[in-house]
This record gives structure tokens, C-alpha cells and sequence, in this order.
């Protein structure tokens, strides 16, 4: 599935589709590179969730947990930094069984093997200064459900 978006605020609300579509226990896997929009879809997901903390990139941290409504947590990791999942294969691997947690994860290469298949990934292409290119893809019975309702 391919989706446009024109600026920024088209993509807060793209994001905010999805997490207004989340129960918890998803796993989002995006893709892009630096200044793609990454963290902006994330910005939208967390409103959509009723988070009202700022949501800030997790470059530096690698992870950042916001508490959401209805007892669930968005849990947003960017391994940008990592070479290899080390010490946090363990930490990942105790979230992505979570089914309260909503897990959003940018640049995966150090947690791939680790990842479960069942993932919505999201590549996120730069095709103007603004506009971008999301290309949608499924893999699992949750994932697919869940691309069918953004649909």
C-alpha cells in the first residue's frame, strides 16, 4: 500500500489514523533516513493514543516509554547508534511480548533477528522538501488486520 503526504501535518495525521487504530501489542517497524519523518508519524501515533507528553526522538536514549490511555504504553526505540542489539536484545525482546505495549522501532538493522515477522513496516521516502512517500507492507495475521483498517 503506498500513501502521499503532502507536509508535516499530513503526516502528524496519518500517524494519528494508525494510532487511533492501536490496542496495543502492535509492532511498527519504520524505515527512512535522518529527517525522513520518522518521529513526526511517532508525534501522531502518541496523540491519537491520548499521550500528552512531548514525544521526542530516541536517537540518543534509544528508547523513550510514554504512558498512553486504557493502560497501554507506546514504547518507541531508534537503534540509529547501535551496531548490534547487545544488552537490549533483552530489554526488546521482554517488550515485543507485551501485549499491552505498542512498540515503534527506526532503524532495526541491530534488532532484526530478534524482530517477529508479524510487523507493520513503514518505509518512509523523501520526495520533496516535504512530501513524502510511505510504503506500507505486512507481514503476520495482526499486521495485515491492521493495514486493512488504515486502508
Amino acid at each position: 500500500m503506498i500513501i502521499e503526504v503532502k507536509n508535516i501535518d499530513e503526516m502528524l495525521g496519518f500517524g494519528a489514523k494508525v494510532g487511533g487504530l492501536l490496542n496495543g501489542g502492535e509492532i511498527i517497524e519504520l524505515v527512512g533516513d535522518v529527517g525522513a519523518g520518522k518521529t513526526t508519524f511517532v508525534k501522531g501515533i502518541a496523540k491519537a493514543m491520548g499521550i500528552d507528553e512531548t514525544v521526542q526522538s530516541p536517537s540518543f536514549t534509544i528508547n523513550r516509554v510514554y504512558d498512553a490511555k486504557n493502560n497501554i504504553r507506546l514504547s518507541h526505540y531508534d537503534f540509529y547508534r547501535l551496531a548490534d542489539a547487545g544488552i537490549m536484545a533483552v530489554e526488546l525482546g521482554e517488550v515485543l511480548a507485551d501485549p499491552n505495549t505498542v512498540k515503534v522501532i527506526e532503524w532495526s538493522n541491530a534488532v532484526k533477528d530478534i524482530l517477529p515477522k508479524d510487523r507493520l513496516i513503514i518505509n518512509i521516502d523523501v520526495t520533496s522538501n516535504e512530501a513524502r512517500r510511505l510504503l506500507i507492507s505486512a507481514d503476520g495475521e495482526a499486521s495485515l488486520k491492521l493495514m486493512e483498517k488504515i486502508r
